[in-house]
């Protein structure tokens, strides 16, 4: 259903929204998906399938996401001999203390059957010669247990099924859109989004979806620094509509930097190739420009430790031998395993003008993955009624300070069904198909003023320098100070003459960037500690007593964080506001914003 906008449809539990032109069109749902990975896809099929009217809102095309990127695989214990138990072992192992052992649980247990599903779903992964399943083996892992398809094309797959499976379903979609901001009724409770059509399809400029739940999926924040593996649209738009919208975010201090980026230049920006960790499980060698295996002798998984110890050795023999790069030997491997198991990166390799057959491929760590986000609990539930969250975008306690490799898409697909199972559940109890949201008016506060397309370069330079693999207090509060700068910029010339930047795409994204880089930089000071993949070259032991624990951070009206910690490493429920108990460490001071 379609309808001119009112202009009263962009209020938010903060009162702080994206300066953005109201509304000129709407359709109405029972429930509004926010991107089209494994875990947006797999929600709104499945709320499809309880008869709920689904919309699906994605930022580029359906296809266009993290998934496909994706090239290792998924894990789950399908292998002889594998179980659960052990996959739980290795996940909270690789988490360093901060996982939450009943979300890893319900991760393991229902993951199985999860990877079942997609494949009836569509999805087709590579197999063995006897048939089952080809299982390989990624750091952090005990046993092989990773699932693959097209050699390394895993994500390509995942995602064509289930776009065909969306298509097949006729199911609503938005595509070439931008979430801008959520939409609440006088209640608090969720009512919709409002979105920017980049100029095609059925509708243009900025509309709204009206449900009374909303389900971000929305991938990760990679663009927030100058190299990453992520995709240009993963600039953190999730994190910052939550955030607006008074949800509570965690642990974004945690960014895990891929071990084995294909080193194109010391100036390279944007998106870099991925060498898969499954080249690593299948035993390529880690090596200095001497051939030397620096990984051997650092941990009893050599090459295939965990992520954060294998960007650690690299980024630490770097420095010993004031290198730009490392290299991944697989030379052993010949040009049949390489043109059958690896044809992606083959080809991606070969692209630069470096030939893995023949030569040791130049690596180095890049931004990968994020493994906090906006809090939820076991079902998906943030701290805003009717708003939920899944895949990279949320927090659900399974990746604690470090994700285990291929961990990601399981948990996407998991916690996607568990969400629509709620919403599905909700439904049958409220009616909610019979309730059409009622958004409140525009806040009296002056929309979020909007940074200049030119600011998200800064923003990718100051967070790689001040905030990358390695940090210090000095190099954290200098990022800190820039940030700053760069924000009161904007906010002070919009109290002088209320004027901001154009609203636009570019300008939307560099302000979504500004605020998941200012919370991030915010938790990272405020750990003084080294844990996973955050690296504190001033406190470089792990500090369980003052630090098992998570940061959650929240965006107060008049801009400031409210930052605090939990008292253990288990989450508090979604369904409260809780202070931080007695004896847990003080938050910090609020920060502007």
């Amino acid at each position: 259903m379609t309808g001119q906008g009112t202009g009263s449809e962009t209020a938010t539990g903060t009162g702080i929204r994206l300066h953005a032109p109201a509304p000129g069109w709407a359709l109405t749902a029972d429930v509004v998906v926010v991107g089209s990975g494994v875990a947006g896809l797999t929600a709104a099929l499945r709320c499809e399938a309880a008869g709920l009217r689904t919309v699906v809102v994605t930022k580029a095309r359906l296809d266009d996401g993290s998934t496909r990127w994706a090239q290792g695989g998924i894990a789950a214990a399908l292998g002889e001999g594998d179980t659960p138990e052990q996959h739980l072992d290795d996940t909270l192992v690789a988490g360093a203390g901060l996982c939450d052992e009943e979300a890893v649980r319900i991760l393991v247990t229902e993951g199985p059957d999860a990877v079942r599903r997609l494949i009836a779903t569509g999805a087709h992964f590579d197999e063995s010669s006897e048939g089952g399943l080809e299982l390989t083996r990624e750091g952090g892992h005990h046993r092989r247990r990773i699932a693959h398809a097209g050699g390394d094309a895993t994500g390509a797959e995942i995602s064509r099924a289930l776009v065909e499976a969306v298509r097949a379903r006729g199911l609503r979609t938005v595509e070439n859109a931008l979430v801008l901001d959520l939409l609440t009724d006088a209640d608090g409770r969720t009512a919709g989004v409002t979105l920017h059509v980049m100029g095609e399809g059925q509708h243009d400029g900025v509309g709204a979806v009206h449900a009374p739940a909303v389900v971000l999926a929305t991938g990760g924040m990679g663009q927030v620094y100058s190299a990453t593996t992520n995709p240009s649209v993963s600039t953190g738009d999730g994190v910052a509509l939550a955030l607006r919208a008074g949800a509570e975010v965690s642990d974004l201090e945690f960014v895990q930097f891929h071990p084995t980026v294909l080193f194109l230049g010391p100036d390279a920006e944007g998106q870099q190739p991925l060498v898969s960790e499954a080249v690593r499980g299948e035993g390529a060698h880690l090596v200095d420009a001497d051939g030397v295996r620096f990984m051997v002798g650092q941990h009893e998984l050599a090459e295939l430790a965990p992520r954060d110890i294998v960007a650690k050795g690299i980024t630490r023999r770097m420095q010993e031998q004031d290198a730009e790069h490392m290299f991944l030997d697989a030379r052993h491997f010949g040009a049949a395993m390489w043109e059958q198991r690896f044809p992606t990166i083959l080809a991606s390799c070969r692209t630069h003008g470096i030939d893995p057959v023949t030569e040791p491929v130049p690596v180095a760590p890049a931004a990968h993955y994020a493994s906090g986000g906006v809090r939820t609990d076991a079902r998906g539930r943030t701290t805003v009624p009717g708003l939920y969250a899944c895949g990279e975008v949320a927090c659900t306690g399974v990746h604690g300070a470090n994700r285990l490799a291929s961990n990601s898409l399981l948990e996407g697909l998991v916690y996607a069904e568990r969400i629509a199972a709620d919403i599905a559940a909700r439904h049958a109890e409220d009616g909610l198909h019979a309730r059409v949201p009622e958004p409140v008016p525009h806040p009296e506060t002056p929309a979020h003023p909007l940074l200049a397309p030119e600011t998200r370069l800064a923003i990718q330079r100051i967070m790689t320098t001040g905030a990358g693999v390695l940090r210090s207090a000095e190099s954290l509060a200098t990022a800190a100070d820039q940030l700053q700068r760069l924000h009161s910029d904007a906010r002070d010339a919009l109290d002088e003459n209320g004027k901001t930047s154009e609203p636009g795409v570019d300008t939307w994204e560099a302000t979504n960037l500004m605020c998941v880089a200012r919370v991030l930089v915010a938790a990272a000071r405020l750990r003084e500690e080294t844990r996973g993949c955050h690296w504190r070259e001033d406190h470089a032991d792990r500090d369980d007593e003052d630090w098992r624990r998570h940061i959650v951070v929240r965006l107060n009206p008049d801009r400031t964080l409210a930052v605090r910690t939990t008292d253990t490493a288990d989450f508090p429920p979604t369904s409260r506001q809780p202070q931080a108990a007695p004896g847990s460490r003080p938050p910090s001071r609020p920060q502007e914003q």
